[in-house]
């Protein structure tokens, strides 16, 4: 090989190295701008996976406190309910008892029965819508009245006196008076702490009308309860002969 043929191959052999040099340093070159690129993507994308995953923490975290709300809501309104039916319960025995302690008769002239003693102090009467049982505001005003009397009455008794107008079956009657009877009784009892035992107490459905039954106005005066205050005159004159001071 002649010396210009050497030359010509060491050029070539020098050219190469080069290109190959260059296209090494091209190729790391170009993979770390990709990388430098890409990076920030991928820090991105695991900062976003890292989001989303405490953002689902903090949701089944948030449902989590929201269903133990919600049970212990739901528990203290169950206890609630029990503690509303329990004071339910015993207002209707407490009002039952009441009602076991009356004194019940089956007609009028048994109301007075052994009671000729007893004197009439004073009557009033009040009334009730068609098919009630349910004392008015204006009703329970008329028996304040009637108890503000009895703060300085000795001895006395309350007659209830129960009825109805015409309308309807003979029996339901009775029992619909008879229930007028019992509002009337366990409002005073209940309200002034009037011992049972004083009431005397009557249904008489509509066997005895006040008024006619022919009108509207007549029926209504009869859906009534009459209540009469007695007192035992006769006792209360012994007590007062008993407390007068001695003669000299």
């Amino acid at each position: 090989m002649n010396t210009s043929a050497k030359k010509m191959t060491r050029a070539g052999l020098a050219a190469g190295s080069a290109a190959l040099i260059l296209f090494l340093t091209t190729g790391c070159s170009t993979k770390n701008y990709v990388r430098s690129q890409t990076a920030p993507l991928v820090q991105n994308t695991n900062e976003l996976d890292a989001r989303t995953s405490q953002d689902h923490r903090n949701i089944v975290d948030t449902d989590t406190r929201a269903q133990a709300g919600i049970a212990s809501a739901q528990n203290a309104a169950n206890a609630a309910d029990q503690h509303a039916m329990a004071a339910g319960q015993a207002a209707n025995q407490a009002q039952g008892s009441a009602k076991d302690a009356y004194n019940r008769v089956d007609s009028l002239s048994g109301v007075v029965a052994g009671l000729d003693t007893y004197k009439p102090l004073s009557e009033s009467s009040v009334t009730f819508a068609f098919d009630k049982s349910t004392l008015t505001p204006a009703d329970k005003k008329a028996l304040d009245t009637i108890a503000a009397s009895l703060d300085t009455t000795k001895h006395y008794i309350l007659e209830l006196t129960g009825g109805t107008d015409s309308t309807g079956d003979a029996q339901y009657n009775y029992a619909l008076s008879q229930k007028r009877a019992d509002a009337v009784a366990f409002y005073l009892q209940s309200k002034y702490n009037i011992a049972p035992h004083k009431f005397y107490m009557v249904g008489i459905g509509k066997d005895k009308e006040v008024a006619s039954n022919r009108t509207a106005a007549g029926r209504k005066e009869n859906r009534r309860v009459e209540v009469r205050v007695l007192s035992n005159l006769q006792e209360e004159a012994t007590t007062s002969a008993q407390n007068a001071p001695a003669g000299q």
